[in-house]
């Protein structure tokens, strides 16, 4: 009956905590025991399996599920924070590639430069783009096409606003179930975890930590450069006054709290108390903010950004400005499609890495790294989309009143 207090524990345990666990095991169990850590790695290969068995069918449903979905005529007040959600994301984009060129960083992916090969510039990166944009939906979900899938996908959707109020509803419930499927397999993370980090230390040795370490500085970098520089200066072009006591105060309340929960979602309740002491309109900060958690993903951006070009200088590959600016463009897109359960914004990774002609198996290894160094970046990236959520809300209520008086 040993499983019972097992499963107990598992239950009871954060992910988080079982993650850093993982990763202490796996360490230790390749330095003590580096033939036996060799062969763990099926456990890190059927995790990696998971995750692109479920990824395409992910991005196909979710998708779809928000579009049909969407309520038209929504009030006109929510049009000046959505365009602050747009230009936060973007502008994290942004950040994430200027940081990745200036901080190159490099992964220990296996077999990473098999069959690959640079795109010649932005005219055969679009290239490639249309091609893949007209793909057959079928053959985009067996060979992980992402760029087709995401096309299918907003299509349907928009084809299926038009259809029945109860259609629209099993978008939803697919929706649904397919999230609780990507919870289901990021749970067997630290097993998949524990056998990637076994194996790789006991094949490449204890500096490949280096580079997690590197890439991590680099994503948390960026994180707090917006947080603390340009979200700052949004706000201050919307208020025309000192932004930080506001930013401060958001990050203080809305990001500690989201840090630890991981969850946009779940720090949906502190958002709408901040709001209410800040006497924002409730009609507006009601819709804005639960809004802001699914779509508002400034963090989701710096990591999909990050982890791709990380990807690209692990292959050699060179990326030309125009090209950079696509990717800007096509993670902010990706980050508002962003899974809402932990983790959810690395799935989107194959996506953006697509437009470089990476292939799904190297693809799906970079998921597996953002995995291991999750335990952080995870936190952080939650802790920016969450608070930029308040903060962005309450400084269009404000312009507005301020507007009005």
């Amino acid at each position: 009956m040993l499983h019972r207090p097992l499963l107990g524990w598992l239950q009871r345990t954060s992910l988080v905590t079982q993650i850093v666990i993982s990763l202490v095991a796996g360490t230790i169990f390749a330095l003590v025991w580096p033939d036996a850590a060799v062969h763990v790695e099926i456990l890190g290969t059927l995790f990696i399996s998971a995750l692109k068995a479920v990824a395409p069918i992910l991005v196909l449903i979710l998708v779809i599920a928000a579009i049909s979905n969407q309520q038209p005529g929504q009030t006109t007040q929510l049009k000046p924070i959505l365009g602050l959600y747009l230009v936060g994301t973007l502008s994290a984009a942004m950040v994430a590639v200027v940081a990745s060129m200036a901080f190159p960083s490099t992964l220990v992916l296996k077999d990473a430069s098999t069959g690959m090969t640079a795109p010649g510039g932005i005219s055969e990166v679009l290239l490639q783009l249309l091609k893949n944009m007209v793909d057959n939906p079928v053959n985009a979900l067996l060979h992980a096409n992402y760029i087709g899938i995401l096309v299918w996908a907003v299509g349907m959707g928009i084809a299926l606003r038009q259809g029945a109020e109860h259609t629209r509803q099993v978008m939803t419930d697919f929706s649904h179930g397919i999230t609780l499927i990507i919870q289901a397999v990021i749970r067997l993370a630290p097993v998949g975890i524990f056998g990637l980090v076994a194996s790789t230390i006991a094949t490449n040795g204890t500096q490949v930590l280096a580079g997690y370490a590197h890439l991590l500085l680099v994503l948390i970098g960026c994180m707090l450069f917006i947080a603390l520089v340009v979200n700052p200066a949004i706000v201050w072009w919307k208020l025309r006054r000192n932004p930080y006591p506001l930013v401060l105060m958001c990050l203080r309340e809305s990001g500690v709290t989201a840090f630890f929960t991981r969850s946009s979602a779940a720090n949906i309740p502190v958002n709408l108390a901040i709001a209410q002491r800040l006497n924002l309109d409730p009609t507006t900060s009601g819709v804005a903010i639960p809004l802001g958690a699914t779509i508002n993903m400034a963090g989701a951006a710096i990591t999909i950004s990050v982890l791709t070009l990380a990807a690209v200088n692990t292959m050699g590959m060179v990326v030309d400005v125009p090209t950079a600016l696509l990717l800007c463009v096509v993670s902010a897109v990706c980050a508002c499609g962003a899974s809402g359960v932990p983790g959810g914004s690395l799935l989107l990774i194959p996506l953006a890495c697509s437009l470089f002609g990476i292939s799904n198996d190297v693809a799906m290894q970079v998921v597996a790294v953002g995995f291991i160094i999750g335990v952080l970046q995870d936190s952080a990236e939650t802790a920016l989309n969450s608070s930029t959520d308040i903060i962005f809300t309450a400084a269009a209520c404000m312009a507005d009143q301020q507007r009005k008086a």
